[in-house]
């Protein structure tokens, strides 16, 4: 006789949510080969945020270029902390500075940019590059 164990209740959305400045959601590894600038270049084609103007969900690819120190980011935890921007209302160019901080503070690199690049709405496409370090000092 067959016997089936039944379905988890359990989906994705069970799962704690994170904080974005909780750092232990973003994991890194050491840098196998920290004598040598090379550079690491990830693409996001999914990113999903929700403007906080209209509620409504935005779309876009986030595109990390970095050339590491002493640390390397880990790809599944930055998958789990990318998708807790799906519920969170953030404007293109917060989301995007935001993501450049939390992941400069995870894993210190010597240079990293971060490329917003967002589908288009009402006819017009946006993207957002923020670097590290930062071209222009800032201003108080």
């Amino acid at each position: 006789m067959l016997q089936f164990w039944p379905r988890s209740t359990r989906t994705i959305t069970d799962r704690p949510r994170r904080s974005h400045s909780d750092m232990s959601t973003l994991e890194t590894f050491p840098n196998p080969q920290p004598g040598r600038d090379y550079e690491i270049a990830i693409r996001c084609p999914e990113f999903t945020s929700v403007c906080p103007k209209t509620g409504l969900p935005d779309f876009g690819e986030i595109r990390i270029t970095y050339v590491p120190d002493a640390r390397c980011l880990e790809l599944r935890s930055l998958k789990y902390y990318l998708i807790d921007f799906r519920n969170k209302g953030i404007f293109y160019e917060a989301v995007t500075n935001q993501i450049l901080e939390d992941l400069v503070a995870a894993c210190h690199p010597r240079r990293m940019t971060v490329v917003g690049d967002f589908s288009v709405r009402g006819g017009i496409a946006t993207t957002v590059t923020a670097t590290y370090p930062s071209a222009h000092p800032h201003r108080a």
